[in-house]
Parts: C-alpha cells; structure tokens; sequence
C-alpha cells in the first residue's frame, strides 16, 4: 500500500504547486519575461513546417485517400500537381499511384526534413521511455516533435484523467493538454476524435495512441526533462491551429478539443531545437517555465 501510494505521489507532485516552488532551486528552469515572448520561432515557421511534413504524409498515403478525393476532387487535384513536380525533379516521367513508393512514416519525416525521431529507452537512469534523433541531423529553430492529446480549457474537468498521469501539459495560460495514451486519457481522447469525425474525414490523428503512429512526430510526451548533466535542447512553443487549415490534413494533427461549448482555435504544442542536434542524441525539455 505505501509503495503504491509512493509511487502515485512520483509521478503527481510535479503538478502540486508548494512542491515544485521548495525545489525550484534544484532544478533548470526557464525564464520567458512575458508571456508575449514564449516564442522561439515565428507561428508561420510552425505552421510552415507542418503543412511540410503533413503534406509529404498525405501524398505517402496518396493511394489511401479515395475518401477525399471521391468527395473533394480539387483535392486531387492539387496533389496530382504536386506529385507531378516531385517526379519531374527525380526524372520520373507519368505517375500511376498504384505503383507509388511507400515509405514507413519516420522514412517520410527524414526524406522531407532531414531528420527521423523515435520513443527509445531514456538515456537518464530510471527515466523509463525518451526521444532520440535516429538519423540525420536537426538545425537549430527547427521543430522537431509535438505534443499529443486532448485540450482542455481552465474550466474543464480533468480530475480523473490527472489521477496517476506524469502526461498532463500546462500551457502558459492555464490550458491543459492530456498526452496520456493510456487507460481514462486514451479513452476521452478516442471519444473525442470519433465525436468530430466529419463524414469519411477524420479531424484528428489516433494513431499515436499506438504503437504504429503516422505522425512521427508525435511522440513529444516522452521528451524528459533535463538535468544539471543534460542540458535542454528543445522548448516547447504553444501554437493556434489556424480556421484555414487544409481540411485534408487535419488528419495528421494530434490533438483535439475536449468540448465546443465556446469556439477556440485547437491548440497544439510543439518542440523547438534551441541548438543542432545530432544522429543519436536524446531530447531534452525544461519542464519548469517562469513567467514574469
């Protein structure tokens, strides 16, 4: 009985505030004068970066998307266009889908950005699960990895998903998003993405609740902190998902709101690079950010 409970006070006491205040001094923390200046790269590079990569994760899956294109034929079009430069660069005449490559989602992450990432066995002593760079190289202001779950407003009801969960993200201003891919989490999470489903068109991605993601880049829940040893080299950067996001590449995003009943933009969390980061080397956040 006492284990159990030490083991849920583990895992809770990040998130219980006099905690954290009496051993701020322990740890790195990050400083961000106001909350204005939490921003290491502009919104449009982040935006930037995921049209890039959701777009090479929808032509990959080009021979998957008949929904779309059945009811959206200007979809298919636009992709058609773009599949057609692609080949033209490569010196690929014609195109015929059926006879497209296909590559694993980490291959299309190295291909479009010049880096793979992966969950791995951390390199810290008993920190269970990290994020590794497995090929390539990542440059400094990139973004590397987001920030799966449910979002929920300040006003929302979290208590029972927060129970026993090390998942729970704070936003600077108090938004909370549930990365936790098992048990209650999974299941409000699942509910959600199958609530907003809109016809054939998923809204969402679930495929980072098991182990077979098409987001590669959702893994940035199992980015552990850094330590006095191990220095951060990523932040975490809040983003607003644009109203004019391509309907078809929602699919891809890993995140969704908890309830409708006041109209906000999805917000989604990404992780910056705050230097280059090398084949083999893990990720490292700074769990702990002071706003002035």
């Amino acid at each position: 009985m006492l284990r159990a409970l030490l083991r849920r006070w583990a895992s809770y006491r990040y998130r219980f505030v006099p905690w954290v205040a009496l051993h701020l001094k322990r740890r790195t923390i990050r400083y961000v004068p106001e909350k204005s200046k939490d921003k290491v790269i502009s919104d449009e590079d982040v935006l930037e970066t995921l049209l890039k990569i959701f777009k090479a994760l929808f032509i990959n899956d080009f021979s998957r998307q008949m929904d779309f294109f059945a009811l959206l034929p200007e979809v298919k079009s636009k992709y058609l266009e773009l599949l057609t430069i692609q080949f033209k660069r490569s010196k690929t005449t014609g195109y015929n889908h059926q006879s497209q490559n296909i590559f694993n989602p980490e291959e299309v992450l190295f291909n479009t950005l010049g880096f793979s990432i992966t969950r791995d066995q951390s390199s810290l002593i008993s920190a269970g699960t990290g994020v590794f760079v497995t090929k390539g190289f990542v440059p400094k202001g990139a973004v590397v990895s987001m920030y799966p779950g449910t979002v929920y407003q300040k006003y929302e009801p979290i208590f029972f998903q927060s129970i026993g969960n090390p998942f729970i993200f704070r936003c600077i201003d108090g938004v909370l998003i549930d990365g936790n891919d098992k048990g209650i989490s999974k299941a409000v999470y699942r509910s959600c993405s199958k609530r907003d489903q809109f016809g054939p068109f998923q809204m969402s991605d679930i495929t980072w609740l098991t182990p077979a993601v098409q987001n590669p880049m959702a893994v940035g829940q199992y980015v552990n902190n850094c330590s006095h040893n191990k220095a951060a080299n990523v932040c975490y950067q809040e983003f607003d998902v644009p109203e004019y996001f391509p309907i078809e590449l929602k699919q891809y995003l890993p995140n969704i709101t908890y309830s409708h009943d006041i109209p906000v933009p999805l917000r989604c969390v990404v992780l910056v690079t705050l230097r280059e980061i090398k084949q083999g080397e893990e990720l490292f956040s700074n769990y702990y950010t002071i706003v002035n």
